[in-house]
């Protein structure tokens, strides 16, 4: 498969964590570009492909990919601005490129939308919810970590609640998945309601009844368990 080449516009705290992430994946090729060589040197440095950029100047973005083999930009220049600038000018030299700007004030979001940005990311807002979602649901939260980042033995599974079992009757948030089973649900199928799938990230109160479907995330060895716990009560029946 072939390689997709990212460049990275501007090197700070947001773009060296992004530039973290991507330096592993052996199916992307990344670049830090910034105007800086303090910058650029300091990427280098970090063992970054890096290079000095006028973001600017058609011909230096030229010289560096863009209208040619970059795939991928993500535009963290320090002010909105620049960013709104950069995208309107890189998304006129290729139709096709994908753009992606950090923002910074709320209504710069607009603006680099109508200047042909694909995407718009807020690392504030994102930070917030991260710190919410910590404190508030911190299993959770270190799961979807692990599973975007791939560090850990982690799996969906569909497990039918059979008749006899001690479920029968219960209610989802008497399920205690999380600090019984080291397991969360995600939603629930109730035949009696339809096919749909009813999301329940919380464990919402939700009557569990036999046929029933729970949705659960978490190790294999965790989920053979607890299903086998329910199979081992309809047995005592």
């Amino acid at each position: 498969m072939k390689k997709r080449n990212i460049a990275i516009f501007g090197y700070n705290l947001f773009s060296f964590e992004l530039a973290s992430r991507l330096h592993d994946d052996k199916d992307h090729e990344i670049i830090i570009l910034d105007s800086d060589p303090d910058k650029v040197s300091q990427a280098l440095e970090q063992g970054f492909k890096a290079a000095i950029v006028d973001y600017r100047s058609d011909e230096s973005l030229e010289q560096i990919g863009i209208g040619r083999n970059i795939d991928i930009i993500f535009c963290c220049l320090p002010e909105d601005g620049e960013n709104v600038f950069l995208t309107i000018t890189a998304r006129a030299m290729n139709s096709r490129l994908e753009i992606i700007s950090i923002v910074d004030a709320p209504d710069s979001a607009n603006k680099l939308i109508a200047a042909g940005a694909n995407k718009i990311i807020n690392p504030y807002e994102i930070s917030a919810r991260k710190i919410f979602s910590m404190v508030t649901r911190p299993k959770l939260t270190l799961m979807m970590d692990e599973i975007v980042f791939g560090r850990a033995d982690l799996h969906i599974a569909e497990i039918e609640i059979p008749r006899g079992s001690k479920l029968a009757n219960t209610r989802a948030s008497d399920l205690h998945l999380d600090t019984q089973h080291n397991l969360i649900l995600l939603g629930i199928v109730d035949y009696e309601l339809g096919e749909e799938l009813h999301f329940a990230l919380g464990e919402q109160e939700h009557q569990l009844d036999p046929g029933d479907v729970l949705l659960v995330m978490g190790p294999s060895r965790e989920i053979r368990a607890f299903s086998k716990e329910i199979s081992e009560t309809v047995e005592k029946h």
